[in-house]
């Protein structure tokens, strides 16, 4: 049963039953890789592998949104569990791991559907911990004005911590002209790792995560009110 299934489950219940262990849907994710909306973006993916040596990087799950994203949501870099042969190989809110489980239940509980919401990555090719250098950092940014460039409806973009902000400000230095010409909606959040809420005050840790909920809702607001505009026309 994946998470997106089960948010209504009891707490104790779902650690019994981490994310991404469902074959059946796994197996379906690779069968569909290279169609629908995500069909483009995947094939695109294949030739920024091991561009300039980079190496690897993962797919995009058939679950979410392709070249008709409404929502981008940026994050850090490729985590093991989107790897081959250790993980799913894609981006997925559905991986077996504790920053997609935790987007899986926020999303579920604002009502932000998986099929709205594109994931990306500030540097998105598999780097294994290491640490990344300005140019690392501007090939992320890169790539990522590439990406935009392919999707005609996006409206929102969602930067969860500090590396996807900054991989925006260097986007946007790149194209200072982006979010008044595409009209697009820019919200800044906290990552969605437990690392992100760290704080001694406990008030503090309690502050993030309401404010990485809010901020999540914030997104599905702004896609419901496009949705309503767009049944009006």
């Amino acid at each position: 049963m994946r998470v997106t299934e089960r948010v209504a489950v009891e707490a104790d219940a779902r650690e019994d039953s981490p994310v991404g262990r469902d074959p059946a849907f796994a197996a379906q994710q690779q069968r569909d890789r290279y169609g629908g909306s995500v069909g483009e973006i995947n094939r695109w993916i294949d030739g920024l592998r091991d561009a300039d040596g980079r190496g690897w990087m993962p797919h995009i799950a058939p679950i979410h949104a392709g070249t008709n994203a409404k929502a981008l949501s940026v994050l850090s870099d490729p985590g093991p569990a989107t790897k081959d042969c250790v993980g799913s190989g894609f981006l997925c809110i559905e991986n077996d791991d504790q920053t997609a489980e935790t987007q899986a239940h926020a999303f579920a509980e604002v009502g932000l559907a998986a099929a709205d919401v594109l994931p990306w990555n500030a540097y998105p090719w598999y780097s294994g911990g290491t640490p990344l250098k300005a140019a690392d950092k501007n090939a992320g940014a890169d790539v990522l004005r590439r990406l935009i460039g392919m999707l005609p409806d996006l409206h929102v973009v969602l930067l969860q911590g500090g590396n996807a902000k900054d991989c925006w400000q260097r986007v946007e230095k790149a194209d200072p002209g982006l979010v008044r010409r595409r009209g697009l909606t820019v919200l800044e959040t906290y990552h969605p790792s437990r690392q992100a809420l760290w704080h001694s005050d406990e008030a503090e840790r309690m502050r993030r995560q309401q404010h990485r909920v809010d901020t999540y809702r914030q997104v599905s607001d702004a896609l419901a009110r496009l949705h309503t505009t767009t049944e009006g026309d």
